[in-house]
């Protein structure tokens, strides 16, 4: 970041190119597989939903013949996308949403997340679980008019609204199909989940399925420079190509040639120090652990996510699945015994079950993680979660 300053420390990308931006942008496109075609980089998970709407919507805009009618999205309960208005708009944080519920857009449709611990019935196959949620988008589809859809949008892995939960196989490709059947978008959020965190570099890479417009965020530039981005795939780029040529979209520090100087840095370091093959390593000890010190709390529902990026969902019953009552404030309170007492930062959240209701802790430890340090991890959590629901005693089934 000081030799990318000493050479220059902004350039205004709206006019100007620069050669490290251009080297992370083959260096992100190349980690596809060439599967995705350009990439656009900006400062904020955030920003980089905001361009994925207008690049959609814009996408059917440069066809010809031209799709104007296409203006809806469709996306998922339970999903979080981003904090500014549009992104916001596009998530299903009842908590995030309810101050600002009338300034949101209104052309955004949404159907059931794919969540096998909440959503799949007792008896119910994996396939038949996929099939019933194929089948709810494509009747949101119908009811919206298929020609006034852009995108289907949804997080491969949900990570602060729901807890680290994946989805089932075979869900991305059939979600997928059903865009397809009716000419739409298929962007993925890849945010929290992407750049390594969930065991491949790009979390769609386990999923056979290869969107047409990706955001990425947090792994991008690891935290030394705000950096996110946005990849989209050639459909995309053939479109803007045969039309204007342009995005109609920018920043003031879209693209900064410090950030990308960061962010190539850590995109070599986890390249050259194989840091992905490392996550998923300490990724299978890490849900080992987990299961073994947790599984048979009485208070714990599921344990669930990829790579080393996992949620604890708790429960007041684990047979109903019955959530506890907000009042609880479960999940936070195992947050502070972890800071207080055992020296881990656990990340908590409310409204699993339903938007309200619910408590889970989010964990996501660091790529150069090792053995010693998982174990460590694992057991320090497994000291706050019990040492929260001992300090609760009887007063827990007291909650209302």
């Amino acid at each position: 970041m000081v030799e990318q300053i000493d050479k220059f420390a902004y350039c205004n990308s709206t006019f100007f190119g620069h050669e490290i931006g251009e080297q992370l942008a083959a260096e992100v496109i190349e980690s596809t597989g060439g599967a995705m075609s350009k990439a656009y980089f900006m400062c904020s998970g955030s920003e980089a939903m905001e361009a994925a709407m207008k690049m959609a919507r814009q996408y059917y805009l440069e066809l010809s013949p031209k799709q104007p009618k296409r203006v809806n999205f469709i996306a998922r309960e339970g999903s979080y996308h981003g904090t500014t208005l549009g992104s916001l708009s596009m998530s299903g944080h009842v908590a995030r949403r309810s101050l600002f519920l009338d300034l949101l857009l209104p052309n955004i449709a949404r159907v059931s997340a794919c969540n096998a611990y909440r959503g799949m019935q007792e008896g119910q196959t994996t396939e038949e679980y996929v099939a019933q949620l194929a089948d709810e988008l494509d009747r949101k589809f119908q009811e919206l008019g298929p020609d006034t859809v852009c995108a289907f949008v949804a997080e491969p892995v949900v990570g602060a609204t729901l807890g680290c939960v994946p989805a089932v196989p075979g869900y991305f490709k059939a979600m997928k199909s059903v865009c397809d059947k009716y000419g739409a978008l298929l962007i993925l959020d890849e945010v929290m989940s992407g750049m390594g965190r969930s065991g491949t570099l790009h979390a769609w890479q386990q999923e056979d399925v290869v969107p047409d417009i990706q955001t990425i965020a947090k792994g991008l530039g690891g935290g030394y420079a705000p950096m996110a981005g946005m990849l989209i795939n050639h459909r995309i780029v053939d479109a803007l190509k045969n039309g204007s040529g342009t995005f109609m979209h920018g920043h003031t520090y879209q693209g900064h040639p410090v950030g990308c100087a960061a962010a190539l840095e850590v995109q070599r370091i986890i390249r050259e120090e194989n840091l992905v093959s490392n996550v998923r390593k300490q990724g299978i000890l890490l849900e080992e652990l987990l299961r073994k010190h947790l599984g048979d709390h009485p208070y714990v529902g599921d344990i669930r996510g990829k790579g080393l990026f996992w949620g604890i969902e708790f429960v007041r019953d684990k047979k109903s699945r019955e959530p506890f009552p907000r009042s609880a404030d479960i999940a936070n309170k195992i947050w502070l015994n972890g800071l207080n007492e055992f020296g881990i930062s656990l990340f908590p959240g409310n409204g699993t079950k339903d938007g309200v209701l619910g408590d889970h802790v989010l964990l996501a430890p660091a790529y150069t993680s090792t053995s010693e340090e998982i174990e460590y991890i694992a057991t320090r959590t497994r000291d706050a979660v019990c040492r929260t629901f001992e300090e609760l005693g009887a007063s827990i089934n007291g909650f209302a």
